[in-house]
């Protein structure tokens, strides 16, 4: 035991180190990197950064330098690099039990925002966009009340709604999987179905989604769309609006070959279809039962 709290002793003294230059804008760079490494294996790095002076005014201060390079957009490889090691620590904040309410409190999440606007498709900019969705995927992941009544009270649904419709296939999955959470929340459906526009807007880039899978399949963003539809079936406006809008693909055989080896993602469309109502040979033509156990966790 002694070995190996001597062995960890010279690693502690390392990240706190790194935490320390964190403050200083001439030596960040690299501490940003080196800590970034570390979020996985640091379990207390979260707490360690939140209370440590200055840390997350440097974090802050490096996504706000980087404002002027979206537009217009001049963001280089190495700015976006640099930044993404920031949003990593700063999603190991939001990830962390004893971090997130107060990273919520601090309206954080609100200094990404102006990265989920950009629209350039080049590396730098996409990388840029998949980490800043990944600090909100992460807060979504822990099914909070708390996430989601803050996350509806700014901009969040229309960005991913942006991102779901000209993303990237990554960067769609994760704005999609966030819409999902948000749905599976009982605030966040009505919140989406209290108006036509909310659930019509939704509905369109979903539409749009399953027309442009048809012609690129991905079985990872499919399942996502396909149970962010079986959620909405669940309110019975838009259950009576789905049966008219929902898309022709989600009730042939467009998805067999996608769907062949998913069978959680048949019993959801399964699920749906019966929901919706849909005919017996429509959903038998899916290879799916409707006595078949449905998992929706």
């Amino acid at each position: 035991m002694a070995a190996s709290q001597q062995q960890s002793s010279p690693e502690n003294e390392r990240l706190y180190q790194w935490i320390v230059e964190l403050s200083n804008p001439e030596i960040r760079e690299n501490a940003l990197l080196e800590l970034s490494k570390k979020r996985e294996s640091v379990h207390d790095l979260a707490p360690m950064l939140w209370h440590s002076f200055g840390t997350i005014a440097s974090l802050l201060q490096e996504i706000i330098n980087i404002y002027p390079a979206i537009n217009p957009a001049t963001l280089t490889a190495h700015q976006s690099n640099r930044v993404c090691n920031a949003l990593a620590l700063l999603q190991c904040v939001a990830s962390h039990p004893e971090t997130r309410s107060a990273f919520l409190q601090a309206h954080l999440p609100l200094f990404l925002y102006p990265f989920l606007y950009t629209v350039s498709k080049t590396r730098p900019f996409e990388y840029l966009r998949l980490t800043s969705l990944g600090v909100i995927g992460a807060l979504v992941k822990t099914d909070e009340q708390e996430v989601i009544t803050f996350l509806l009270t700014t901009e969040i649904i229309p960005l991913c709604l942006r991102i779901m419709e000209s993303g990237s296939e990554l960067s769609k999955t994760v704005a999609t999987f966030i819409l999902q959470k948000i749905l599976l929340d009982e605030s966040g459906l009505s919140y989406i179905c209290q108006t036509y526009d909310r659930f019509s807007h939704v509905a369109m880039i979903l539409g749009k989604m399953v027309l442009s899978l048809a012609k690129e399949p991905s079985s990872r963003l499919l399942k996502h769309v396909v149970r962010c539809y079986l959620r909405l079936s669940d309110n019975a406006r838009a259950r009576e609006a789905l049966r008219q809008c929902l898309p022709d693909q989600l009730k042939d055989r467009t998805f067999g070959e996608c769907l062949a080896d998913d069978k959680s993602t048949k019993h959801w469309l399964t699920q749906l279809l019966k929901n919706l109502e849909t005919s017996t040979p429509d959903i038998n033509s899916l290879g799916v039962t409707l006595s078949a156990p449905v998992n929706l966790a």
